[in-house]
């Protein structure tokens, strides 16, 4: 019974385009969810010749409308947690072309295959191995994928941090100087209040940009630290798994590994910020108390 829920539950998540549990499932205005990658290659093919619809129901959207589904993230996540039933283990380690067990990995294409799939014209003349003696080799590449990642990690908490103690030292900076600005007006606030507000503002949008640029720049970090997380977890379940599951479609995950570096978020500008100086008060009030007297 159990199972058979399962089963049910497992149909709904499912990607209508490539028939696998959702990856990183995005829905469309119409309610239909599929993978990332699926709809975004089905926007693509529909660019060339017509408007964006839904592979389901033909209704059309706007591609910059497609939004993440946690829902169903959440569902797909813990269900790559459930054990499956013999039944079901057993099924999952067949052919779904031919019906038969995959035993075999084809090097080129990176694919778990049954033997049926290496006589095929596709994989003619491929080299194959035994799952038992290529998992070795993909183990220690997935490893060393892991590795890099979780030191990029690393280095995204040390940005992290850096960050965080920018801000604050920009804040401090800018109370600084807001209060050497009021102090040095507050002498002459009568004939000083057009320059003393004029000050103030540029120092205010000034702050503003610095805050708008570092808090673009913790956004840009989040979110890389999100896709780190993501393929750090994707790799850790392949370890963890079987070697069907540590070997199926590694060759996307292989990919988008080696291809993830961390960018180094922009903070501020590196130009020469004008630094406040204080008006020569004595100076000035010499120089309007000689105007009054003539005047």
């Amino acid at each position: 019974m159990a199972s058979g829920v399962l089963v049910n539950i497992k149909e709904e998540v499912t990607c209508p385009i490539c028939l696998e549990l959702l990856t990183e499932p995005m829905s469309l205005d119409c309610g239909h969810t599929f993978c990332q990658g699926c709809i975004i290659a089905n926007n693509s093919e529909s660019m060339m010749g017509q408007e964006s619809s839904c592979p389901m129901c033909r209704i059309s959207y706007q591609p910059e409308n497609l939004r993440p589904n946690r829902h169903v993230t959440n569902i797909v996540e813990a269900l790559r947690e459930v054990k499956l039933s013999p039944q079901e283990e057993q099924k999952r380690d067949l052919c779904m072309r031919h019906g038969e067990r995959l035993l075999l990995f084809c090097k080129e294409d990176e694919r778990i295959i049954c033997w049926l799939c290496e006589r095929s014209q596709e994989h003619r003349g491929h080299q194959t191995f035994l799952l038992e003696e290529i998992a070795p080799e993909y183990k220690e590449k997935l490893q060393s994928a892991l590795d890099r990642l979780r030191a990029e990690q690393q280095k995204a908490e040390k940005l992290e941090d850096d960050l965080a103690e920018e801000i604050t030292s920009k804040l401090d900076q800018t109370k600084n100087e807001l209060k050497s600005v009021q102090d040095s007006f507050e002498q002459l606030r009568g004939i000083l209040a057009s320059e003393e507000l004029k000050e103030l503002q540029r120092l205010e949008k000034e702050a503003a940009e610095n805050f708008d640029n570092l808090a673009q720049a913790e956004s840009e970090l989040a979110q890389q630290r999100k896709l780190l997380r993501d393929l750090i977890s994707d790799l850790e379940h392949r370890l963890q798994g079987s070697t069907v599951e540590m070997l199926q479609d590694v060759k996307d995950t292989m990919k988008r590994s080696k291809n993830f570096t961390l960018k180094k978020p922009k903070s501020l500008s590196t130009k020469q910020r004008r630094v406040f100086q204080a008006p020569d008060l004595r100076g000035m009030l010499e120089a309007f108390n000689e105007l009054t007297d003539i005047q």
